[in-house]
Parts: structure tokens; sequence; C-alpha cells
């Protein structure tokens, strides 16, 4: 069980999280009055937003610059023009999920690895996200059919890992939460949980007691993978909780995404693994945008992935160097890109 350190965790009412998610900002126009900027397009803006809505924590909007229409945590979250334009080589379903969906809630990709559809709901909703097009209303599960998954988990020996993902698994509540995880570790042939989230970043008070309860209540020594893109993410509160999974013996890693005006320069992929390291976050992969549909602006080439690759490598220990990645449909796993 965990341990009584736990229940020292302050929660005041004024940050507690499921507060901070419900008084996200929804509004393009709200956004950008906030942050003093003035554009010429607002307009295309909200279009792209009725397609893929805007939603944003104020404790993430309290990290972007005031006044900089190119802050790279704002140009991750505002709907712009660009996410209009018609695009054949970028797709709904630029992974082919659709074809390793064989029950509800489950994608089952790499022969003992699952994914867990644990929660459509995000946090934020970042433009460039694989999943913008997921088909969430086909995988939402009540208690009775999440059993459907679980059986399907427990027929399949070759299974050693379950991976929470969504959506964003941590916006799922924690009674919930704690339930589906004493499912998961009854069965014998498990070995590890693993759980991608991107919530304890733009809304750091998620890691509280609750949390820290179930995360620590079963057999299991579960692995927290983070989804920080620039180093600007990383602030006080989130060192904070970072510093509580650590203290509960939870490794926590980082993948971060390759994004065109967000961090295409060595400068800004030096300092996120440093300032991932100083906070106890190991980068774990790089990843190579994902073409999903309405997110061509993001991406960058091969080749200047690679360049830039090479740089951090020039300037960082082996250690936090993250592996550079790219997810290809049909592949029994991530693909290393050569450099």
């Amino acid at each position: 069980m965990a341990t009584n350190s736990i229940k020292t965790i302050q929660i005041h009412p004024h940050r507690d999280w499921k507060t901070e998610l419900s008084h996200s900002i929804s509004s393009t126009s709200e956004l950008l009055s906030r942050l003093g900027i003035n554009v010429q397009d607002l307009s295309e803006r909200q279009q792209a937003a009725r397609d893929f809505p805007l939603k944003v924590p104020e404790s993430f909007v309290a990290r972007m610059n005031y006044g900089d229409p190119e802050d790279p945590l704002l140009t991750q979250v505002l709907p712009c023009a660009a996410e209009l334009r018609d695009d054949n080589a970028y797709s709904p379903d630029p992974l082919e999920e659709s074809k390793y969906n064989p029950v509800p809630g489950i994608v089952h990709k790499y022969r003992n690895r699952v994914l867990l559809i644990v929660s459509p709901n995000c946090a934020i909703n970042c433009r460039y996200c694989f999943r913008r097009h997921f088909p969430y209303e086909e995988n939402r599960q009540s208690k009775q059919q999440w059993r459907q998954a679980l059986d399907y988990i427990r027929s399949r020996e070759e299974i050693n890992e379950v991976i929470y993902s969504g959506g964003d698994p941590l916006a799922a509540n924690d009674q919930f939460l704690s339930w589906l995880t004493e499912q998961i570790a009854a069965i014998r042939h498990i070995k590890r949980l693993r759980i991608h989230s991107r919530l304890p970043v733009v809304i750091p008070s998620r890691v509280d007691y609750r949390l820290l309860d179930w995360l620590g209540s079963t057999r299991f020594k579960p692995i927290v993978v983070l989804h920080i893109n620039h180093a600007q993410e990383i602030d006080q509160s989130l060192q904070t909780a970072v510093r509580r999974l650590l203290d509960q013996g939870i490794q926590v890693l980082n993948q971060a995404v390759l994004l065109r005006g967000v961090n295409d320069n060595a400068p800004s992929l030096v300092s996120l693994s440093e300032e991932l390291f100083e906070s106890g976050v190991m980068p774990y992969y790089l990843h190579l945008l994902d073409p999903v549909a309405g997110a061509s602006h993001f991406d960058i080439t091969e080749q200047q992935a690679q360049d830039l690759y090479r740089q951090m490598q020039a300037q960082l220990p082996g250690y936090l160097v993250p592996k550079l990645v790219r997810d290809k449909p049909g592949e029994v796993s991530k693909t290393l890109q050569r450099v």
C-alpha cells in the first residue's frame, strides 16, 4: 500500500486538479486577450477551433510569454489557419490504429504491449495530436464493458505490458483508475504498467495523494511517461509533482515531438534535456511528427531532424540524448531514425 508520507500532501481547494480542469480556457479570443496578442486572422483561427476545439489550462497559460505570438507553448495549443489546408500526405488516422482496435478501449499494435484508451478526454488539446480525429465515441467504456477488454488481455499471455493512454488516462477519476489497476495487477503475465500522460505537466496538482495511492497499491512499479516539448513547460510546480512521483519509487520518463516553431533548433532541444534531468526526468523518445491531418505546418524533414540530433549528440552526454524515432503503421516497434 502507499506509504503514510503520501497523506501529508496538502490539497488546497483552489489547487484541486478537477477545478483547474473545469476552468480551462476554450476561447481563442480569450486566450489571445489574456496574453495581450492581436492577430489579423482571428476568424480563421476560430474556424480551425470548430474542427478541433481549443482547450488549455490556466496553469499552462501562466508559463507563456506575455505579448509573444510565437511563444513555443502558445504555438502548441493555438488554432491557426494552416490547419484548414488539405494535404493528401496527412491523414485522420496516420498510424492506422483502426486496424489494431480488436475490442473497444484497446489498441494492440505491438505483440507484447497493449494500449488501453482509458479516457477520451485531455486536459489540453495539442494542435499536432495524432489522435485529434480518433473515434473516442466508439471506445467509451462502462465498467462492465471494460471487462471485455480485460478478458482480451487475460486470454493473450504474450502481452506482458499494459499502457494507459487516451485522450489522457489521468483525466479519468481515481476510483476507476484504482479499480482498473487492481484488475490488471491480478493478471499474472502482466509484468509492467506504463502511464502516458500530459496532465501532470499542464496541471501539476493532478499528482495528489489519491493518484499516488493507487499507483503504489499493487505489485507494479509503474512507469510514468510525461510529454514535454520545451524547457519553458518546466516550472516549480511541475518539478514538485515529479518529486512526488519519484519519492514513491515511480520512474519518470519524457517523450517529446519535434515541432516546427516550437523546438526545431538545437539550443531548445539541449535545454529541454538538461532541464528534464535537473527535474528528475529522463529523456526517452524524440518523435518525428505523425502525419495527422491538420498538423502539416508543424512538420520538419527527416534531414533537418537528423541534423538537429547530431547537434544534440555533440552537446549532451549519451544518457541525455533521447532516441529519435518515427511511428510507422505495421511495424513491430518504433522505428529508430538513422543519423
